[in-house]
Parts: structure tokens; C-alpha cells; sequence
């Protein structure tokens, strides 16, 4: 038994055409061409393949035979990749980038980052995304070495020589602690924080190392993971400070307490998009740069 041949592209689109329109001449009125020429296209593609593809027995109307319901899922397949390939060419051609890296700040809000990464795919298709997240100065590191094209970042590197930085709001950050650790207990009095272990996110960069940000405790434990941060918050083990999105829910359920506490009871954590100097961003990181900044800032 000889090989099947190698259909073309026009003969898959004449194959899915009359599928979709249910019969030769739908087809034919669909594509603008004569009913018999349909007919001639899939008589020639079943004789290629060596196989029928409808069933033209008993019925005015053609039915897929079970070769050709197994040939329907291949030839929806090469006709997607085709047009996959079409439209990444079209965007390529005029500028679009084929692929983005992108470095959030784990402070970004949840729903800001959901909001603004499902309208990206909408709005580009044929664009790989690599998503990278990291905190402090670690977003910067990225974009910097050239591993990310674009970051939102917080404001610890801001001024940092080679970057360009588009502010897109911030988010509140709040002291909070478990309802039953000794600061949540009431109004404190001022240093009552230094007294108690301070869970402190760490940076995993060169950039800002040795430096603290809004660290009070005079014993702290550093934590890499703002996950990891919260469930120890909630387990009691110390207090910090952290996104008040991420910890909305626990602060109305009781499972977390906002700290009444002199030296700081709360700040906004600026947010900011960068981008290296030398290589401003293309059409589709643009884009997300102004979806960021047209965000409410939660």
C-alpha cells in the first residue's frame, strides 16, 4: 500500500469550508467558486489521501465518514498553525515583538496583573509571554542583565542609571499581625514593634543589598517569599507589613489585625514600569505600560 500524498493548503480550506457550511454548494458560496470546482477540489484530496471523506450515499446533504471526522481534527489543526504563522509574520513585519519578558514586583495587586495580562492575550494573540516574579530590587536586576525586557518595580531603585521609569500608581501597605500576637492588641505605645520579631521580605539582587525598607524590629527574620510572609503572619509568628489587597479578606474574616502603631501605620508602595534606556519598548510592551497606568490603583 503506497503512501497518502501531501494535500495542499487550498484543499483543507475547501475540506473545512464545506464541514462548516454543510454542503458543496454552502462551500462554493463561501468561497466564491463554482460548486463543481468544490467538488473536483475534494475528489482530488480523498483521492491524494486514498480514503472518502464523506459519506454521499442516502443523503443530500454530505456526511463525514469516520476517516474523515479523524482528518477533520488534523486539517483544523494545520489551517490554525497556518494562520498562527500568518498573523505572527504580519505583526513581525510591522514591529511587534515575537516575544515579551516581563518582571513583576510580588507587591503588584493580584487583580491589577490578572487584569492587564488576560487583555494582553487578547489584544496579542501571537506574542509569547515569559512572566518572572520577583521582589525589591530583583525586578530591576532583571530588566538591567538584559533577562527581562520590561518590569514594574517598586520605588527602592528608583534613579537607577540606564532604566526609564513610567509611574502606574501604588499600593497600600499595611502593619498587620494574627489577633492573638501582643501588638494586636490594642493602641501601642511608640518602639512597641522593636520588641517583637518583624517577618521582613529580603531581596534576592545585588542591587539593594544591605539595605532596609521600613524595618523597625530590632530582631527580624528575612523571608525571600511574600507567600510564605503571610502564612507566618497568620500563624502568629510576627508581624510585618504587607500589600493591603493580599490581606483584605483576612483583615474581615479576623484572621489578621491592622496594627495601631505610632512609627507607622501604613504607606503607599509606589509602582513604577522600566525599561532600559537604550531599548525603548516595542508595540505590544507599550501597550501594557498604559494598561498598568490606566489601572485604579488596587
Amino acid at each position: 500500500m503506497s503512501d497518502p500524498g501531501i494535500p495542499t493548503l487550498d484543499q483543507l480550506h475547501v475540506f473545512l469550508a464545506v464541514v462548516e457550511a454543510g454542503s458543496f454548494a454552502g462551500a462554493a458560496r463561501r468561497l466564491g467558486r463554482a460548486t463543481s470546482v468544490i467538488s473536483y477540489a475534494i475528489g482530488n484530496l480523498e483521492a491524494q489521501l486514498g480514503v472518502s471523506l464523506f459519506d454521499r450515499e442516502g443523503t443530500r446533504r454530505p456526511v463525514l465518514t469516520e476517516a474523515g471526522r479523524a482528518v477533520l481534527a488534523e486539517a483544523r489543526s494545520v489551517a490554525s498553525g497556518i494562520d498562527g504563522l500568518r498573523a505572527k509574520v504580519k505583526g513581525l513585519r510591522r514591529g511587534l515583538e515575537s516575544e515579551l519578558h516581563l518582571a513583576l514586583d510580588v507587591m503588584l495587586p493580584a487583580c491589577r496583573m490578572v487584569d492587564a495580562l488576560k487583555a494582553f492575550r487578547a489584544e496579542f494573540p501571537t506574542v509569547t509571554l515569559r512572566l518572572h516574579v520577583e521582589a525589591l530590587g530583583a525586578v530591576a536586576q532583571m530588566v538591567l542583565d538584559r533577562r527581562a525586557s520590561l518590569g514594574v518595580t517598586g520605588p527602592v531603585t528608583t534613579g537607577l542609571a540606564g532604566l526609564e521609569h513610567v509611574a502606574i500608581g501604588h499600593v497600600e501597605l499595611v502593619p498587620v499581625a494574627a489577633p492573638d500576637h501582643p501588638l494586636a492588641q490594642g493602641p501601642n505605645p511608640a518602639g512597641a514593634g522593636r520588641e517583637h520579631i518583624q517577618l521582613v521580605l529580603t531581596d534576592r539582587s545585588s542591587l539593594t543589598e544591605g539595605q532596609d525598607f521600613a524595618v523597625i524590629g530590632m530582631r527580624s527574620w528575612r523571608l525571600a517569599d511574600l507567600g510564605s510572609k503571610h502564612l507566618l503572619l497568620k500563624g502568629g509568628i510576627g508581624w510585618g507589613n504587607m500589600p493591603l489587597p493580599m490581606v483584605r479578606e483576612d483583615l474581615e474574616a479576623g484572621r489578621l489585625v491592622r496594627l495601631d502603631m505610632p512609627e507607622f501605620r501604613g504607606a503607599p508602595y509606589l509602582l513604577q514600569a522600566i525599561y532600559r534606556t537604550e531599548i525603548p519598548p516595542g508595540p505590544a510592551a507599550s501597550w501594557l505600560i498604559a494598561r498598568f497606568a490606566g489601572q485604579s490603583p488596587e
